[in-house]
């Protein structure tokens, strides 16, 4: 994570670059371009989609395009200027649906699924910084915007609101790395099997031995016949983000 972090962008050249107002500079001689920025961001999100970041580089890039690596330095200067179009693009892209205008909890839960889908379809985002991801492009301030209006008419000051959505966010994107970490997921699928093969044998497994560890059978076996599921990220998901808008109604009531 720490190694894709460090790549980093001139501030002045990738606004420049989102907004569209440095134009790239050509030299009259030669084939015109056979692809466009918009085409290269597309390839890149393709790769990082598929191979995640440690699969993205200009070359990776540029063979999906089928052009040389150096054809793409015509678009971008380097990976670190890459990463934020590809950020700032997928900002862009997302669904913007009208928000409940009567109910803050609707629309806050609506605006944490949006962030969640978005992190469902491009897992790479979350090995970036959230630093990293509020580069002050077309596509975070549409979605910025958007994400405030939700918090409308609920009687929070400026800086409240702003801490507010990154708290909401935070969570989100808290949540989903718990719930993609594969060790995480190995051992809750370890404590299942061992709770099913203690219910199912005869002589139950010490490991799962009420006597010594009570309370964590107890509730190990409760939570597994409810969910009939070792790890159930839905259910932690809806329960956290349940309990972030309970905190919330504590500065808005």
């Amino acid at each position: 994570m720490s190694g894709h972090n460090s790549v980093k962008s001139d501030p002045a050249h990738t606004l420049a670059l989102l907004w569209r107002t440095r134009e790239v500079q050509r030299s009259g001689r030669g084939r015109k371009p056979t692809i466009n920025l918009d085409q290269v961001v597309d390839a890149a999100l393709q790769v990082a989609n598929e191979a995640g970041l440690d699969g993205l580089s200009m070359r990776t890039v540029a063979n999906a395009l089928r052009v040389t690596p150096m054809t793409l330095y015509t678009y971008v200067p380097g990976k670190a200027e890459l990463l934020d179009h590809m950020l700032d693009t997928v900002y862009l892209r997302m669904p913007r649906p009208a928000l409940d205008p009567d109910c803050w909890r609707t629309r806050l839960t609506a605006i944490a699924q949006q962030n969640r889908d978005v992190l469902e379809s491009h897992p790479w985002m979350v090995e970036l910084s959230p630093a990293r991801a509020a580069a002050p492009g077309p596509g975070f301030l549409a979605k910025y915007e958007y994400e405030l209006s939700a918090f409308t008419g609920l009687g929070l000051d400026d800086i409240t609101t702003d801490a507010a959505l990154t708290y909401l966010l935070t969570f989100v994107r808290a949540a989903f790395c718990a719930a993609s970490s594969a060790p995480s997921q190995l051992l809750s699928t370890a404590l299942h099997g061992g709770r099913r093969l203690a219910a199912s044998d005869s002589e139950p497994a010490p490991a799962f031995d009420p006597a010594a560890y009570p309370t964590a059978v107890r509730i190990g076996t409760a939570v597994g016949a409810a969910r009939r599921s070792a790890c159930a990220p839905d259910d932690a998901y809806h329960f956290g983000l349940a309990r972030v808008l309970d905190g919330l109604a504590m500065l808005i009531n």
